[in-house]
């Protein structure tokens, strides 16, 4: 088998209608909620059962809004100052030869729906609002948790240090739904502006 046909079992349903925005990675903002919807084919609730025995999930997902589909054998990572060409396969880069995404998510509920069938309800995923879900699989602690990772450039950043301080008038703040106060604020102070643009 030389080509691989992947067809989008489910789609992300979420507030992030463009990239800006979006964590650069999964689980920095546990506060943000998704929600995964199954297309038609995929609603049969036999195919989740038991999900929610797992805390976490892996999804296996596409990067559909990237405009450059060309291969790049390097990349620049914002969080390098978009200066320092890397290899592409020593990131997390969205432009890539087969566009697939991998994101841990916390599985906060799933719930049975007439509509939609079964939804899950996950929260700190980094994705736009659509991208299409090729797979999920059961995250599994026991061989998909390595503490003594090493995590090669992304291990002399200082993250605290990157975060803001936010500040929202309390009227400005009324404006805005209270369950998604916190996620905003988090997405904020994470600085979702490219690092270069300092």
């Amino acid at each position: 088998m030389n080509e691989l046909t992947l067809t989008p079992i489910a789609y992300i349903s979420n507030d992030f209608s463009e990239k800006f925005g979006i964590p650069r990675q999964g689980g920095l903002i546990p506060e943000l909620k998704s929600r995964i919807i199954f297309t038609p084919e995929y609603r049969d609730p036999e195919a989740l059962r038991a999900i929610e025995t797992y805390s976490h999930l892996w999804l296996i997902w596409g990067f559909s809004a990237n405009k450059d589909r060309d291969f790049h054998p390097t990349v620049r990572p914002p969080m390098l100052g978009g200066n320092t060409r890397i290899g592409v396969f020593a990131t997390r880069s969205p432009y890539r030869p087969n566009p697939l995404g991998l994101s841990a998510v916390l599985l906060e509920k799933v719930e049975k729906t007439a509509d939609d069938g079964v939804i899950l309800h996950i929260a700190g995923a980094d994705l736009l609002d659509g991208t299409p879900i090729y797979d999920i699989k059961p995250y599994l602690p026991y061989v998909d948790s390595y503490p003594a990772a090493i995590g090669g450039f992304t291990d002399t950043l200082d993250y605290a240090a990157r975060e803001l301080r936010v500040e929202i008038a309390d009227e400005m703040l009324a404006e805005i739904p209270e369950e998604k106060r916190a996620s905003l604020l988090k997405v904020l102070a994470m600085d979702p502006r490219p690092t270069y643009q300092n």
